[in-house]
């Protein structure tokens, strides 16, 4: 990777936001030319142009957009991460992958305050939730809009991915992204 791109930040992208957050956003992975270039999550791909903005529309941060980790970007009350650390093969994580690095989201979630709730964007990012829980994949289905109660008293909402084909193909609207987020941060 890095030799095809140089200047790619190409490793594994750390948890960008509040460090005393009242949501953790959960992501996929990261983006090849997105946070596999940047170093941060959503940054630089077309997926984070509606999380931005939302978060933006909502108060939740400075700027309605993110292009590099220079650009004096900051989130209030919320902190955003990814269920896979690294670029994963054809930008779609394995299950091994998942598993690899579902610890590292656990310590993410065990360093978080007790009243601090989860975001998933997308199916991926809800059963690594459930997973960093010990939590059998089937216990809590995911859905657009579910809220699930988890077992240290947070609360886990899921969305669909904000990924370019979701909005593309209308699956998720903006107004159905900005409704969920809205019930999260209330």
């Amino acid at each position: 990777m890095r030799e095809k791109y140089p200047s790619y930040f190409a490793a594994p992208v750390p948890a960008f936001g509040d460090a005393s957050p009242k949501l953790l956003v959960v992501g996929l992975a990261p983006g090849m030319h997105g946070a596999n270039q940047t170093g941060r999550p959503f940054t630089g791909d077309y997926a984070g142009v509606l999380l931005y903005q939302t978060l933006f529309d909502l108060g939740l941060s400075n700027s309605p957009v993110s292009e590099h980790v220079d650009d004096g970007l900051e989130l209030t009350g919320v902190r955003i991460t990814n269920a896979v650390k690294c670029l994963p093969p054809q930008n779609k994580p394995e299950t091994s992958e998942i598993k690899n690095c579902n610890p590292f989201l656990t310590h993410e979630i065990d360093q978080l305050p007790s009243d601090c709730n989860l975001f998933a964007l997308g199916l991926v990012a809800h059963q690594a939730v459930l997973r960093a829980y010990g939590l059998k994949l089937s216990s809590l289905k995911f859905a657009h809009g579910a809220v699930h109660e988890l077992p240290d008293g947070r609360k886990l909402y899921d969305s669909y991915h904000c990924s370019r084909y979701n909005t593309q193909t209308k699956r998720l609207t903006t107004e159905m992204f900005q409704d969920v987020f809205r019930v999260a941060v209330s």
